[in-house]
């Protein structure tokens, strides 16, 4: 379950800011099959002087508007996989947003399953434990057929 943090210039409007989430999250399923349930994307603005960086680090002409996209997911996904990930982003927020690909700053945290409670105050591997034993489960006995 990937963990979301986009952070965007503060006067952007919600609508963008909508599209902005939906963009990365389409690309988050199509790249890297992320279930299409798995949205949580926490969205904050920065004003004016609150985020520094370089107009043209790595030879790329950054505008002032630069979307930052900070994603905190299980590890376990291949060089390439990420690299058509961020190639998917920069290109659903530019047709769904309007934000330059060059404007697109994306990186990513790596983590296991014990790092992460989903609800409840509950050890995210034991629900991934107790979904794959009611899975198990629900086959041999009928539960859940009609």
């Amino acid at each position: 379950m990937p963990f979301i943090r986009t952070n965007v210039p503060h006067d952007t409007p919600a609508a963008m800011r909508n599209a902005i989430v939906q963009g990365i999250h389409q690309a988050l399923v199509d790249a890297i099959g992320m279930p299409p349930d798995e949205l949580f994307n926490l969205v904050a603005g920065y004003a004016p002087g609150e985020f520094a960086c370089s107009p043209t680090f790595n030879g790329v002409a950054r505008s002032d508007r630069v979307v930052v996209v900070e994603i905190t997911l299980r590890r376990g996904r291949s060089d390439a996989m990420k690299r058509t990930l961020y190639a998917a982003i920069a290109r659903n927020l530019q047709a769904m947003a309007g934000v330059a690909p060059a404007d697109v700053f994306i990186f990513m945290h790596e983590n296991d399953y014990s790092d992460w409670s989903v609800g409840h105050g509950l050890f995210a591997m034991d629900l991934v434990q107790n979904s794959a034993a009611a899975r198990a489960v629900a086959p041999a006995t009928g539960a859940g057929t009609s």
